[in-house]
């Protein structure tokens, strides 16, 4: 693929983004027919091509902003002028705040003691506080920006240069053979820790609880092959499917409930670790980490499943 055609395919999949899906094939092809008429243009004229092509991509400028004239869409809530900064900053915020929010809330409760009812309702009102305030907050900015008159945020005159990455298609074999090392090396950590332990001024001295040998490692090896063969699935079907998702969060599932469930039980870590590790603060140190693997065991399941779902929405679109 050439340079050429790289920086047009790069708009016009960035301007296509927003236009919805039934709409796409006509106005994808409408748009790249305009686009090299133009370049042709230039070029016949005596205009070198590459040059031609990135002088007709400025002048047809943010290609959301095209596609928004394409589709009849109204772009202002707080004004014209501001409407993608606006919304840009937005979306960046509620992707990022309420998610670090909820848990740190979550953390905060578990470890002063808190009942799963308590934790799960006071997370639940302070996301839903943080979303109100960061769209109100947000938005205020903007309308007091606009009626101030003061100039836009992004004065920058917008050019090829700004244009995203291309999402990627399908799968690639870099996803397929990282998820075979991860789950290699995720296998080779467990056996370290049975056989020679992870606390290397303690030999011997195994992380996780002996009493999980054989049956629940067993079961855990059973799930990681399988997560394998699902690694292999998504690439042969070149990228991720609701059904795959589906198979993904059940793996997750089949994962993180009986962990947790140990943990909370005190079959997970083995108890003597941490008072072995840590000395007189090991009690302590092994109910505060206890608490916190448990988080990143959950965080890990939901992440993976909910990542598996957008994947397969992309594809299917």
């Amino acid at each position: 693929m050439t340079a050429t055609v790289t920086l047009t395919g790069r708009y016009i999949d960035a301007a296509m983004r927003t236009v919805p899906e039934r709409q796409r094939a006509d106005l994808s092809a409408e748009l790249r027919t305009s686009i090299e008429d133009q370049i042709d243009a230039r070029v016949e004229a005596g205009e070198p091509r590459e040059s031609a092509e990135y002088a007709v991509l400025t002048e047809l400028g943010d290609p959301e902003v095209l596609a928004a004239g394409y589709t009849d869409r109204p772009m202002w809530l707080v004004g014209p002028r501001y409407f993608l900064d606006w919304w840009r900053l937005l979306k960046l915020l509620l992707a990022i705040v309420p998610v670090c929010a909820a848990f740190g809330v979550a953390l905060g409760q578990t470890l002063s003691g808190a009942t799963i009812g308590e934790v799960i309702g006071s997370t639940a009102a302070v996301v839903f506080q943080v979303i109100v305030h960061i769209a109100f907050w947000t938005t205020l900015v903007f309308v007091v920006l606009e009626r101030s008159g003061h100039a836009p945020m992004n004065t920058a005159k917008w050019s090829p240069d700004q244009l995203p990455e291309p999402r990627p298609k399908g799968a690639g074999l870099g996803d397929l053979i990282g998820s075979l090392v991860f789950l290699a090396i995720a296998v080779g950590v467990i056996l370290w820790d049975h056989f020679i332990g992870l606390a290397p001024l303690h030999p011997g001295l195994s992380f996780l609880d002996d009493g999980l040998w054989p049956w629940w490692i067993t079961g855990l090896f059973v799930i990681m092959a399988l997560e394998a063969l699902l690694a292999v699935a998504v690439y042969a079907a070149r990228g991720w499917t609701y059904t795959l998702a589906v198979f993904n969060g059940v793996l997750n599932a089949a994962v993180a409930l009986p962990a947790l469930w140990l943990l909370f039980e005190g079959r997970l870590i083995n108890p003597e670790f941490w008072p072995t590790v840590a000395g007189a603060d090991g009690a302590q140190v092994h109910g505060v980490l206890s608490v916190i693997v448990g988080f990143v065991i959950a965080g890990i399941a939901v992440w993976s499943t909910v990542d598996s779902v957008i994947k397969a929405a992309r594809g299917r679109n």
